[in-house]
């Protein structure tokens, strides 16, 4: 068996493999039809016009799909590992809430792109990196309470270290953005897609863009972090069935009720 095999470790490795080929393909899509500077342009700039816009699109909704199915799993491992922690299991809500919710920020990046309704964009971006922060630091702490009866030492610092690279990277798109945008350097800069080295704000608007893709890769990082303890995980579902068939009528209640006698004697 494979080491991806193992568990539901497939999960975050789909997310994190998907979720970067969703960045690198729209990215070579619109360079190849020279939609874009090939030099570190902004994200969201490789998903605005046609035809990446649509590839962009509906590969970040199944991300979406995959971010939430990751979360909740990660939600019910932490519940059984400590089902009598009651700050614990206030914690494991709370970013299960949080995750969700930056989740549906990236459902609206993918949705509504930047040159067409940038505050709807802008809003998806601030729940998917901004909560998104908030999450890593709430499973970082729970990493850090459940050391070392369930969690290792080396888990926790190297969720901490990813924290620690996402709010750094945070911090220096913020600050760039807000100087590039503050007008010293022209109007409708969010229109702009293609940068000539030797134009005002240029130096700005590269810092912005590494820093945006630093902080998306490091997203991306901290669900690698998840993969181990995914291997010793597994989810099934329970059928009950309520009746021997799928309709409601009086004849079938008997017949049901008669089945359910005769099971109990044997």
């Amino acid at each position: 068996m494979w080491w991806f095999q193992q568990g539901l470790s497939f999960l975050p490795v789909a997310l994190v493999v998907w979720s970067a080929a969703s960045f690198v393909f729209s990215y070579i899509t619109a360079i190849v039809l020279r939609h874009i500077d090939p030099l570190v342009p902004y994200i969201s700039d490789t998903g605005t016009i046609p035809p990446e816009r649509c590839l962009f699109g509906i590969m970040l909704n199944v991300s979406t799909f995959l971010g939430i199915a990751t979360m909740y799993v990660r939600y019910k491992q932490v519940s059984a590992l400590s089902p009598e922690k009651p700050k614990i299991l206030r914690l494991n809500k709370l970013g299960l809430t949080l995750g969700w919710m930056s989740c549906f920020g990236l459902c609206i990046i993918a949705n509504f792109q930047k040159c067409i309704l940038y505050y709807i964009h802008v809003l998806g971006a601030c729940l998917t990196f901004g909560v998104g922060s908030i999450y890593m630091l709430v499973q970082t702490i729970l990493s850090y309470l459940m050391q070392p009866e369930l969690h290792s030492k080396d888990i926790f610092w190297a969720r901490l270290a990813v924290f620690l690279w996402s709010c750094s990277s945070i911090l220096s798109m913020f600050v760039s953005s807000v100087v590039l945008y503050s007008g010293l350097y022209g109007q409708n800069l969010v229109q702009k897609l293609h940068w000539d080295s030797q134009e005002r704000g240029y130096t700005p608007h590269i810092i912005s863009t590494v820093s945006e893709w630093s902080l998306a890769f490091s997203f991306l990082s901290f669900f690698l972090t998840y993969i181990r303890d995914f291997q010793k995980i597994t989810l099934r579902a329970v059928v009950s069935l309520q009746g021997q068939t799928l309709h409601e009528s009086p004849g079938s209640f008997r017949a049901e009720e008669q089945a359910l006698l005769i099971a109990g004697s044997i």
